[in-house]
């Protein structure tokens, strides 16, 4: 009788199999977030002839989020990181908010109804940076809405100066007067205009959900 000799393949050392495991989540996670990068790319290096948009791009390189010390209204530590994963519509204003402050609180909430179905995408973010207390008549009027309180705080940058620092402005203009548009990453990449066209900033908004997977 003629053996037979099977041959048996080595096993794969533990770390090899760690190796495999870190390029295979790394490949999951390039295709998430390949339809945003390719947005980006269109924007920044294409840059093609018909693109029109309302909103400023901003270069999310030259104003990355800082380490901003905030609290919730009654006073628990929170972060601007957690909201990552969302589009966010950010808006910075007294705790006072006067008619301007109230007309942007109403413009963001009527913007994210806009987009329907897929308004669920969206947060709304008011950051407060002094140390008035909103009205609680206020708060109920735009309920659902994300308030955090800018501080100074050990560690961090203070409230004021970081945010202008990350926040540009229009020349001529200041901070508060603006919409803010924060991408699912983190990434800052489009500021409004004073008074913006509420029609204009809704087909923004619509071109990059519709672009973008995640978020």
């Amino acid at each position: 009788m003629q053996e037979t000799l099977a041959t048996v393949a080595p096993k794969p050392s533990a770390a090899t199999t760690r190796q495999r495991g870190r390029w295979k989540l790394l490949l999951v996670l390039a295709i998430c977030a390949a339809p945003l990068l390719a947005s980006y790319f269109m924007y920044y290096v294409v840059k093609p002839g018909g693109r029109t948009n309302y909103g400023v791009l901003i270069d999310p390189r030259l104003h990355p989020m800082p380490g901003l010390a905030a609290s919730t209204l009654d006073g628990a530590p929170a972060s601007l990181a957690a909201y990552k994963g969302k589009w966010l519509m950010l808006v910075v204003d007294s705790g006072q908010c006067a008619d301007a402050c109230r007309k942007k609180l109403f413009a963001m909430r009527q913007l994210r109804l806009m987009q329907g179905k897929e308004m669920e995408r969206i947060e709304r973010l008011w950051l407060i940076d002094d140390g008035v207390e909103p009205a609680p008549a206020l708060l109920r009027q735009f309920e659902g809405m994300r308030v955090l309180r800018v501080a100074a705080g050990p560690g961090s940058q203070s409230g004021s100066g970081a945010l202008r620092n990350w926040l540009p402005a229009d020349a001529g203009s200041s901070i508060d007067k603006h919409l803010y548009l924060i991408d699912p990453l983190g990434n800052l990449m489009m500021r409004f205009p004073k008074d913006a066209d509420p029609a204009k900033v809704k087909k923004d908004l619509a071109k990059l959900l519709y672009a973008s997977a995640i978020g």
